[in-house]
């Protein structure tokens, strides 16, 4: 259990150090206690990312995408940062969740999709697409 959850939370900390234009959120260091506010640290706004066929996701809360996916696989919190895994035949669907101020409730700000066979890159509007189809049946 604890190797699962130490894998899960440097995917996490990966995703929130990794730059580039299409640009995964900042998020505080594992050794924030937990808030960047209570661990004295200024509050980073996170890199939204933008590509085709997923802003229907983006920025959404995390109630509005149980609505629509259902329960997650996965619900991780660890500081200001939330991870809702979703699956369905074919594909792993990543939500990251940032807040966009200090203060404020997190917001959909990345999402990474792969095959449920392999782990091989997948398209993300269609895993969305596909893991809601599913969630619908």
């Amino acid at each position: 259990m604890f190797r699962i959850t130490a894998s899960i939370a440097a995917l996490l900390l990966a995703a929130g150090c990794s730059g580039g234009s299409g640009g995964a959120a900042s998020i505080p260091s594992a050794s924030s206690a937990s808030s960047p506010a209570a661990a004295g640290t200024a509050f980073r706004t996170p890199q939204v990312m933008r590509a085709a066929g997923l802003d229907s996701v983006i920025g959404e809360r995390a109630g509005s995408l149980e609505q629509r996916f259902g329960q997650a696989r996965i619900d991780l919190s660890e500081g200001d940062a939330r991870k809702l895994q979703y699956v369905s035949d074919a594909c792993v669907l990543d939500i990251y969740l940032y807040p966009l101020s200090a203060n404020a409730d997190p917001v959909a700000t990345h999402v990474e999709a792969r095959a449920r066979q392999g782990g091989a890159a997948a398209d993300r509007a269609n895993c969305i697409a596909e893991v809601e189809r599913q969630a619908r049946s």
